[in-house]
């Protein structure tokens, strides 16, 4: 069965807003070990391209969902925002999560209103 694209973005989205956030840890350690510690480049060699590509596949994800999910502005600023900032994707998808705005229903459902003596 096929899903549908909301869902696929939405569960790419939370993967990604994860993954970021590991990916800025690994970057962080590197980053440690070649200016602090002094002895090797190779953790930023490693981890930079990744968190890179994650960070902007994060980015991408949230500008599709923007769209998919017809998010007020702000909420899609506050999402890329959140890849400049270590761990604050999870943040976001945990933020988002619990005002409903990662669900593959519409993002502001439309509410069937009672007619009176109809």
């Amino acid at each position: 069965m096929k899903m549908p694209l909301k869902t696929v973005v939405i569960r790419t989205f939370r993967i990604l807003a994860v993954a970021e956030a590991f990916s800025w840890a690994a970057l962080l350690t590197g980053m440690y070990f070649k200016w602090i510690a002094k002895t090797t480049e190779l953790g930023v060699e490693i981890a930079g391209p990744i968190h890179g590509a994650l960070f902007v596949g994060y980015g991408m994800a949230a500008l599709a969902l923007w769209r998919l999910q017809r998010w007020p502005f702000a909420v899609a600023l506050f999402a890329g925002l959140s890849a400049v900032f270590p761990f604050a994707t999870i943040a976001f998808e945990r933020w988002a999560v619990k005002r409903g705005l990662l669900t593959d229903r519409a993002a502001h459902p439309v509410e069937a209103k009672e007619t009176a003596g109809v």
